[in-house]
């Protein structure tokens, strides 16, 4: 069963995406900050990343650039509810990030997911 970080500071949010992950057969660790999900992420194996841009304590954008310093083939999923993710494109580290704007169905969670697993595996570029 592959398993997925979902690092978002919205407890609501983080449901959401954990019920439709656990449905669809993913098993799931969930962190409310950068800090708790770097830390979830040293201490387990995860097959993929959801990781909100804004969070309380620090930029996800930072927090999926340490995450793919360790694990460069992490597929990622950033999200935000923000509409410019145009920064993504600034490090390497975000290269073959896949951006999902929130709010977001089950569906768009799903296929995003699945970009970002077939954009690091280089089966296809991530799409914004």
């Amino acid at each position: 069963m592959p398993r997925i970080l979902i690092i978002d500071d919205q407890k609501d949010v983080r449901a959401m995406v954990a019920i439709v992950l656990r449905v669809n057969r993913y098993e799931v660790a969930e962190a409310d900050s950068g800090a708790a999900g770097l830390k979830t992420f040293a201490e387990g194996s995860f097959d993929a990343a959801i990781v909100d841009i804004f969070l309380g304590d620090v930029s996800g954008v930072d927090v999926i650039a340490t995450l793919r310093e360790q694990a460069p083939e992490l597929p990622v999923v950033a999200v935000s509810g923000m509409t410019a993710l145009d920064f993504m494109e600034q490090s390497s580290h975000l290269a073959n990030v896949v951006c999902l704007q929130k709010p977001f169905r089950p569906n768009d969670l799903l296929q995003a997911l699945r970009k970002a697993q077939a954009a690091v595996s280089g089966e296809l570029p991530a799409a914004v």
